[in-house]
């Protein structure tokens, strides 16, 4: 008996499930919205200039415009010079004998004597406390790079760790090691601990997501997944808006590492209140297990079992041969199967890599980091509007497909207008909508197509694959400093790519979840059929409408 048969009984969404949903499963995304992002700001580099020796006395303005030649910008903006300074003896402090200096024929030189910073929009960074820029400028970028080699280590090994000792578990073990090497963050001395430190931090982002996403999807019927799946992905929006908030007040390091991080320490204590997947425990064999966890649901929802069902459980239980483990090989058991996980898994690493880009690429757009940090977050929220109307309307494919061209084009649109900022933050805007919504409905497909059995693992080497992405975009961001929209060219080329992809995969709507290899065969590849989304099954059907009937 498939749990999607029983579910209308006891209830799709039920009290159990809101309960479960609100207060336990949303709460539960915001640790990974935080990490993934408040490095930016933890490593975020101010406007600095030389530091000059032994004259003072005088403005900070008045030293630089007198000791820092200027040079234009690729943008046709002059700017003062941030590592290099005119050799001059400096211990002279007369102004008249600057005036009468003839700049053209003074040599210019590196910083000696460190820099300045201009801390107004930033009052300590690892930036300014360890001088990591002009030759040093990299590091930060690299920080980010193995932040993201974290990331693809802690995906791999999350998806093992869901399938095998289950859902629930699986969160909290990846929750405490981001919550100790998330405060040891900021006791960090030098930048060769921090980066390590933020390497761990990184190993469970953005895996930790993996279990209140999962867990919201399998514990309600596939009329309210897409449903769930939204609002997962609005709780996830509004912990970068929150982040946003928490930056602009908080602009200290150390500070903002442990405001970031402690909160989440209240989490523990939904040990006792979140339960394990039960369909999950169906898939292990753990029958009894699952028949205590949709007891309390039918409890809680004013519903009651089916009079056969615990019966068919317990038949079912001693009839059931389970592996006693599943690998990489299953996803790969079938050409179906295998076709499925080659095209989820490339259109995952174009949408993390776009995603993560075009968070990353934020700040760097100009005008107040913050804010634009701010409207990055907010940006995504609107996007939910039509959302759940289209997956229900159009289905998961078209939806998705529709997401990531129009995302995709409005980045390469940028090329035309890239002397333009504002229309260029505008275009970075709808690219933003875009990758938002293929964002959501692509983890939605995915928990559709992969089978139970390997649902986790599957998901963890898509998402793994596509955490190559972060690996690589820092650097890709880092190309932005001599030609503000090469990036965005980039990332709309790949989105663009990724679209055209999903039309290859069959649509899930209104399907039941696979629990088996055999189930996940049912559905082939579709190669671009323009079809209707399919209805309900009928007995399905038959049972949604005997409950409105009764």
């Amino acid at each position: 008996m498939d749990l999607d048969d029983v579910l209308p009984e006891v209830g799709e969404f039920g009290r159990y499930q809101k309960l479960v949903l609100w207060f336990i499963l949303l709460p539960g995304v915001f640790p990974c919205g935080f990490h993934a992002y408040n490095q930016l700001f933890m490593a975020a580099a101010p406007d600095h200039w030389c530091k000059v020796d032994g004259f003072t006395g005088k403005s900070a303005k008045l030293i630089r415009n007198i000791s820092i030649p200027t040079a234009v910008q690729l943008d046709g903006q002059t700017r003062f010079s941030q590592c290099t300074m005119y050799d001059l003896n400096y211990t002279n402090t007369s102004l008249e004998f600057y005036e009468s200096v003839n700049y053209t024929t003074v040599s210019i030189v590196p910083c000696k004597h460190g820099w300045v910073y201009d801390k107004q929009g930033h009052e300590n960074t690892i930036i300014t406390e360890w001088d990591l820029v002009c030759e040093k400028d990299l590091f930060s970028t690299i920080a980010l790079v193995l932040f993201g080699i974290g990331g693809l280590i802690g995906n791999y090994l999350f998806g093992y760790i869901q399938d095998g000792i289950g859902r629930k578990p699986s969160f909290f073990i990846y929750l405490f090691i981001q919550s100790v090497f998330g405060m040891a963050t900021a006791f960090a001395t030098n930048f060769t601990a921090w980066t390590i430190f933020r390497m761990g931090v990184g190993f469970t982002v953005p895996a930790i997501l993996s279990t209140p996403y999962v867990l919201a999807i399998e514990i309600v019927g596939p009329r309210h997944r897409t449903l769930v799946t939204i609002l997962v992905n609005i709780a996830y929006s509004l912990a970068l808006v929150a982040l946003a908030i928490i930056v602009w007040v908080i602009r200290e390091w150390h500070l903002l590492a442990l405001a970031t991080t402690i909160p989440f320490l209240s989490l523990f204590l939904h040990w006792w209140l979140l339960p394990e997947s039960p369909r999950w425990l169906l898939a292990q064999g753990r029958v009894r297990e699952a028949e205590q966890i949709l007891i309390q649901m039918a409890r809680i929802n004013g519903k009651k079992l089916p009079y056969n069902f615990v019966s068919e459980l317990r038949r079912e239980e001693v009839q059931s041969q389970v592996p006693s483990s599943f690998g990489i090989r299953h996803l790969f058991h079938s050409s179906n199967l295998r076709w499925k996980t080659i095209i989820i898994t490339f259109i995952w690493f174009t949408n993390t890599s776009v995603y993560v880009g075009l968070s990353y690429y934020a700040p760097a757009l100009g005008g107040d980091e913050y804010l634009n940090f701010f409207l990055a977050g907010a940006v995504e929220l609107p996007t939910y509007l039509f959302l759940w109307p289209a997956m229900e309307k159009w289905g998961r494919r078209w939806t998705l497909c529709v997401s990531m061209v129009v995302g995709g084009s409005a980045c390469l649109t940028t090329f035309l207008v890239q002397n333009d900022s504002v229309i260029t933050l505008a275009l970075y805007c709808v690219g933003k909508m875009g990758i938002s919504s293929s964002f959501v409905v692509l983890p939605l497909m995915a928990s559709e197509l992969y089978p139970t059995v390997v649902r986790g693992l599957g998901i963890s080497v898509s998402s793994m694959v596509g955490m190559l992405g972060p690996v690589f975009i820092p650097l890709v961001n880092y190309l932005g400093s001599d030609m503000l929209t090469l990036p965005l060219i980039i990332m709309g080329t790949m989105l663009v790519m990724g679209g055209a992809c999903s039309l290859l995969l069959p649509e899930t709507l209104n399907q039941h979840l696979p629990q088996t290899l055999q189930d996940a065969e049912k559905a082939g590849l579709d190669c671009f059929a323009c079809c209707t989304p399919p209805q309900l099954d009928v007995k399905m059907q038959a049972l949604h409408e005997s409950r409105l009937q009764s």
